[in-house]
């Protein structure tokens, strides 16, 4: 027989959190886009953007996408480096 322990599965902490930022950002697409009032108002708002609104859009949103992949990297490091898992590496 044999003595070695099973160990539940690692979480892929990465996964989670790029998950829960892509279902916030559909949640919010599907709240525009489900009243007409909102359509046309986002509609409008898009039509009247000046580059350097949209510039300063797109700078925002890859600061928030680095800003994710960095916590999920922090996460990751985190993960790796606790307690629970260097002592079952040991054995």
């Amino acid at each position: 027989m044999s003595t070695e322990t099973i160990t539940a599965p690692r979480v892929r902490w990465a996964a989670v959190i790029w998950g829960m930022t892509f279902a916030a950002v559909a949640a919010g697409a599907l709240w525009f886009l489900s009243d007409a009032d909102r359509r046309a108002a986002l509609a409008d708002g898009v039509g009247t953007m000046t580059p350097a609104t949209l510039l300063t859009i797109a700078l925002l949103t890859a600061g928030a996408l680095f800003l994710v992949g960095g916590v999920a990297g922090l996460v990751r490091r985190t993960q790796r480096s606790s307690p629970a898992e260097d002592s079952e590496d040991a054995e």
